[in-house]
């Protein structure tokens, strides 16, 4: 793979990681919003494949493999299990309503560039101009997390962020060893499967999962 190559597949790779982290903010169908997260896995694992393929590490190259299929299918299939227990699989009444939240989506963006500029100068690679991408990436998945009301969406945040410091990761030191990235997708999957199992307990019990609506029923 030549270094023109290299470089375009892992621009629109990266990308497609904050492209879709947007998405899951434009979008108020649920289903939608997973849909996008799965396509932000497998635009995760491609990142770690070519830059395997670039730097000839069979062990990014495997990593890549792993994430396409935890994150690209495995993940996102947990949490359409999450809203087979909701009949309005739809983002209501966010905090900050759509227009809003894709101007902070573009806010947060300025911001992660302008945070990472150092970092960006110590990465002296054609990879490490891409950091920004990641570090916005978590930012939109913390601010996903503040404003969204539905459990679902909650998850998804919590996802945004994993996607968003795994992508940092990739970038910065042209992968993770194996070890590490297994422990932190191993520690995300218990996360999710935990928030699947409660979520399907409040349902049973409540027949919601709307944070609001559980907060007045606490009230």
């Amino acid at each position: 793979m030549n270094s023109a190559t290299y470089l375009s597949f892992l621009e629109i790779a990266a990308g497609l990681v904050i492209l879709c982290a947007i998405v899951t903010l434009w979008r108020r169908s649920l289903r939608a919003i997973v849909r996008a997260l799965a396509v932000q896995g497998m635009a995760l694992g491609v990142v770690a494949l070519v830059l395997g393929l670039h730097h000839h590490d069979d062990v990014l190259i495997v990593v890549g493999c792993l994430v396409v299929g935890a994150k690209g299918f495995f993940i996102p299939t947990l949490v359409k299990r999450v809203l087979a227990n909701e009949p309005m699989s739809r983002e209501t009444s966010p905090l900050v309503n759509v227009p809003a939240s894709l101007v902070g989506a573009g806010a947060l963006t300025f911001l992660a560039y302008g945070a990472t500029r150092p970092v960006v100068a110590l990465v002296s690679t054609s990879a490490g101009r891409l950091i920004p991408l990641g570090f916005a990436t978590l930012l939109i998945g913390f601010f996903s997390m503040v404003v969204r009301r539905k459990a679902a969406s909650q998850i998804v945040g919590l996802l945004l962020v994993d996607n968003g410091i795994a992508l940092v990761a990739f970038l910065a030191t042209a992968g993770v060893p194996l070890l590490v990235e297994l422990g932190a997708s191993l520690d995300v999957l218990l996360v999710v499967v935990v928030l699947r199992v409660l979520a399907v307990q409040l349902w049973s019990k409540f027949a919601v999962l709307d944070l609001d609506e559980l907060q007045e029923l606490h009230d």
